[in-house]
Order: structure tokens, then C-alpha cells, then sequence
């Protein structure tokens, strides 16, 4: 390109760059690790670990996660996609290929002599025009009912139209009201089983069975009491047990708390939840008294059982409180079940807030992990499409925005527009890849689309099957404007990062003082 410097004395370059170039390279290596399983026509990737366990898996996050890395670049890629996930929940293969372009193409013009702070430069205005764009050509998701939401499911949900109906009807069953909760998750609302079908169940449903065989495995009109600590007497140091007094005191615990454990059947309780675990005699007594007791509950279990059922959380010397009082601190549900084929919970009817889970199955470990990985990200997406409205999919969306995105070039000053061009590369990737995975020109096609839109105004994309140029949001190809959002910024974001990195040094294995 005229106007950029040229350096001929290629031992040179490579010394003034050597930790851009190894970077660079890295970068590239990790973009082609997870380039192939994009679009509809993508490809999985099988992870092997050093006990010969595997994961077949066409996530990006997930192939990036378990990969085996050591170049400190590739590392800041894999962060990267990974907080991508954690955001949005979906996008990590996009972003991932947008920075790996933004990163090589950067170089090329680097190593031509344009200063790097130029090319960040350009990469910022280039980047922050597709943000302006996006939020103007946002689709809005009207209700729980508009069509477009089960589409941006169908997609993320890689055509899987079992496990996006089954992602759907979770969302309704739970109300557009919680998914626009912005603490909200409705991911965490899918749990897997081997050897389970899938099922939308109208309440609780998580991995755990009771304290013991000798429970009952089904209780009904169950008022609940729950723990968020374990259901112990008060302890005393050994120094104090020593003592005489101490060990009078420790006898009153104990005869105290066996006391308060004996008044929870006549207050109706049946089922017993608890973060953590349980004294003997409490055990063997809610055992005699037909009560359920479901011990050392994850965090987040533990907080749903509080808010379906409506109990509140105690400590345990709170049930030493009068009658009265751990009444009004009960939950209450219909049914509470332990699905033992299975291993799980099921609590239904609660008195608290609405909710239900998604049981997604299959035959094998292997499947089934896959599948609650696609189920997961089809509700991610489903939300962020609910709070952020739609876009085209496919890469048609990326592709509309080069026009003016090279319009911003007269925003840059000089030669920052080199780093504008590496936006316009960038956006051309995702389409480009999705075709290439279809097994068509990637080149032919992107100048076929780029032509119809100059002629018609719209961007088509490409059917994966066919070949032919389609409208993507006539054809229910679109994704969600949260999760488009987050790709640009990531990938602006590491490129920032490993283009800035000019020196590479090992640092010593003690600190300085």
C-alpha cells in the first residue's frame, strides 16, 4: 500500500519485533484451534487428558478452556474468551477469530513501519463505529411470544430443535420479568443426566439425594426449614472442655440443642435443607420422625430452594427461637421428591417465587455434557436477545458494517486509518470462516454479498447448504445484539494488548524485596 514505509532487512524486523511476532503467532494458533467449528457446517474437536478421559465438543470456550497452553499470549486470548463467556455466554469463536485477524493484520502493517499506537488508534475508531451500528440496528424482542426469540435459540442452540424448544418453554415457564434480572441466569436453570429425557419440570430440580435410605423419598405439603450453616450443637474450644465449668456448659449445649431438634416435627416441618452438615442424634431422630434432609447443598442450590420455596435463611442457633418465630421463617412446597434412577431432587409447588428447570439427557457422559453445553448456550442467548434485541447472524451483520466503517477512515488521523483496515478485515472473518466451513470460496462468496449490498443496500449472507446469497433475518439466522457487543469489544481488547507488548521478560521465581 503506498504511503507506508518499507523495511527490507528482514533480521531487522525480526529483532525489533520478535515478541509481536511470537505473540502473533500464538494468537494465530489459538484462532485456528476453534476456527473450524463455526457456522452450522462446523466441525468438533475431540480433548483427549493425560488419563485418556474425552470431550467431543463443537464450544469454543470449552476447546479454548481445556486446551493445553503455556505461551503467556495465548493465555490472555483464553481469558479473554473465557470473560466473553462469562458475560454473555456465547461468542467466544467469534471473538476469538476477530482478534486473531485484528492481531495479524495489525502486524502486517507494523512490520511495514506504521507505529503501533497508530494502528490501536484506528483499531479504536474502527471498533467503536461498529458499537454506534449495532445499537441502531438492533431488533427489538417484543414478548416471550415473538418468534425471533425461539430463532436466536434454534441458532445458538447449534439446530438442535428439541433442546431449543425444551430452552423456550423454560423461559416462559419463568417469566420475562426474571430474565431481565440482570442477577438472573437462566443457564443455571439446565441440569443434565445420563439415562434422563428431556423434560422442562415447573419448579427445582438439582443434583443431590437425601441425607439417608432411611428417609423418605417423597414428601408432600412440606414446610421447610433451612440452614445455611450445618445442624450441630454449639462447640467449645478444647481449652474450655478442660475446665469444669466448660464442660458443664458443653453437657447444656448439647441437652439444649437436642431439645430444640425434638420441637421440629410438631412444628410441621418436613424437609430440612442445609449448606453444610449434621449432628448424629439430629440425623437419627428427622430419620424417625419421616422428615427429608438434603445436607451440604452448593451455594446456589441452596439460594433457589430459599426463593422458590420462600424460607429464610438461619443460622443454627436460630432454632433455638421461639415456635412463632421459625414459623414465619418456613418455606413451604407441594411435593418434594428425590428421583433415585437419577440422583436428583425434584421440589415442586413452592410457595416463592416461580421458576423451573430444563432436564436435558442422553445415553453417554459424553453426549450428555455436550448437549448441556448447546442447552447452555441457547439460553444464554435467548436472555441477552430478551434484554438487547437481535441482529443478522452468520457473519451478515459483520459484513454490513464495512461500508461505513471505511467511511470512518476520514475520522482517523493519517495513518491511523491502517488500523480502521484491520477492522475491515476483522469483519469480514466470521462470514468467511462460516463459508469456508461449508466448503464453498470464502473470497467468491464475501464479493458476491459485498456487491449486493452495494446494489441493494442489504447484506445477504450465505446458505451453508446451498451456496445462495439469503436475507439471514428473513431466514431466522440472527444472534443477539449483548452478544455481538461483547465480541467487538474482546477482540479489540487483546489485540490492544498483545500489539502493545514490546518486550518479553521471565521473571524470577522470588519477588524483590
Amino acid at each position: 500500500m503506498s504511503g507506508i514505509p518499507h523495511h527490507n532487512d528482514k533480521s531487522d524486523i525480526d529483532e525489533r519485533l520478535s515478541a509481536l511476532l511470537t505473540n502473533a503467532a500464538a494468537v494465530r494458533a489459538i484462532a485456528g484451534a476453534v476456527e473450524n467449528t463455526l457456522g452450522p457446517k462446523g466441525l468438533d474437536t475431540m480433548l483427549v487428558d493425560g488419563n485418556g478421559d474425552i470431550i467431543v465438543t463443537n464450544a469454543g470456550v470449552t476447546i479454548l478452556g481445556r486446551m493445553e497452553v503455556s505461551h503467556p499470549a495465548a493465555r490472555m486470548l483464553i481469558n479473554i474468551a473465557r470473560n466473553q463467556h462469562e458475560q454473555v455466554g456465547d461468542g467466544t469463536t467469534t471473538a476469538t477469530i476477530m482478534a486473531g485477524t485484528l492481531v495479524s493484520e495489525g502486524l502486517n502493517y507494523i512490520i511495514r513501519g506504521v507505529p503501533v499506537s497508530k494502528i490501536i488508534e484506528g483499531i479504536r475508531i474502527g471498533i467503536h463505529e461498529c458499537l454506534e451500528l449495532l445499537d441502531k440496528g438492533a431488533i427489538t424482542i417484543k414478548d416471550m411470544d415473538d418468534p425471533l426469540l425461539g430463532q436466536v435459540t434454534t441458532v445458538a442452540g447449534r439446530n438442535d430443535s428439541a433442546i431449543a424448544g425444551g430452552v423456550v418453554a423454560l423461559a416462559r415457564n419463568i417469566g420475562s420479568e426474571k430474565l431481565l434480572d440482570s442477577t438472573f441466569r437462566l443457564s443455571e436453570r439446565i441440569v443434565a443426566e445420563v439415562g434422563a429425557s428431556h423434560e422442562v419440570f415447573p419448579g427445582l430440580l438439582f443434583k443431590k439425594k437425601r441425607l439417608n435410605e432411611q428417609m423418605p423419598h417423597k414428601v408432600t405439603a412440606a414446610k421447610v426449614l433451612a440452614l445455611e450453616d450445618s445442624l450441630l450443637p454449639e462447640e467449645l474450644s478444647e481449652a474450655a472442655l478442660r475446665t469444669e465449668a466448660g464442660f458443664a456448659a458443653y453437657l447444656n449445649y448439647q441437652e439444649e440443642f437436642r431439645k430444640n431438634i425434638r420441637r421440629l416435627p410438631g412444628l410441621g416441618i418436613k424437609l430440612v435443607v442445609l449448606e453444610k452438615g449434621i449432628d448424629d442424634f439430629a440425623e437419627e431422630l428427622l430419620t424417625r420422625e419421616g422428615i427429608l434432609v438434603i445436607s451440604r447443598l452448593r451455594s446456589s442450590d441452596f439460594r433457589n430452594v430459599l426463593e422458590y420455596t420462600g424460607a429464610k435463611a438461619l443460622k443454627r442457633t436460630c432454632i433455638g427461637r421461639s415456635d412463632e418465630e421459625l414459623r414465619a421463617s418456613l418455606g413451604q412446597a407441594k411435593e418434594v421428591m428425590e428421583d433415585g434412577r437419577l440422583g436428583h431432587m425434584r421440589i415442586s409447588g413452592g410457595e416463592g417465587k416461580k421458576t423451573a428447570t430444563f432436564l436435558v439427557g442422553a445415553t453417554t457422559e459424553e453426549v450428555v455434557g455436550e448437549r448441556e453445553r448447546i442447552a447452555q448456550d441457547a439460553a444464554s442467548s435467548l436472555q441477552a436477545a430478551l434484554k438487547g434485541g437481535v441482529v443478522a447472524g452468520g457473519g451478515a451483520f459483520e459484513l454490513s458494517l464495512i461500508p461505513p466503517v471505511r467511511k470512518a477512515r476520514t475520522k482517523a488521523r493519517g495513518i491511523a486509518a491502517y488500523g480502521i483496515d484491520c477492522v475491515v478485515e476483522s469483519l469480514k472473518r466470521p462470514m468467511a470462516q462460516i463459508i469456508a466451513n461449508a466448503g464453498f470460496n470464502s473470497l467468491e462468496k464475501i464479493e458476491e454479498a459485498l456487491k449486493s449490498l452495494e446494489e441493494t443496500g442489504r447484506t445477504p449472507g450465505v446458505d451453508c447448504d446451498s451456496g445462495n446469497l439469503i436475507d439471514m433475518v428473513e431466514a431466522g439466522i440472527i444472534d443477539p445484539v449483548p452478544v455481538k457487543r461483547q465480541v467487538f469489544l474482546a477482540a479489540m481488547e487483546v489485540a490492544e494488548a498483545i500489539l502493545r507488548i514490546n518486550t518479553i521478560i521471565k521473571m524470577s521465581g522470588t519477588g524483590m524485596a
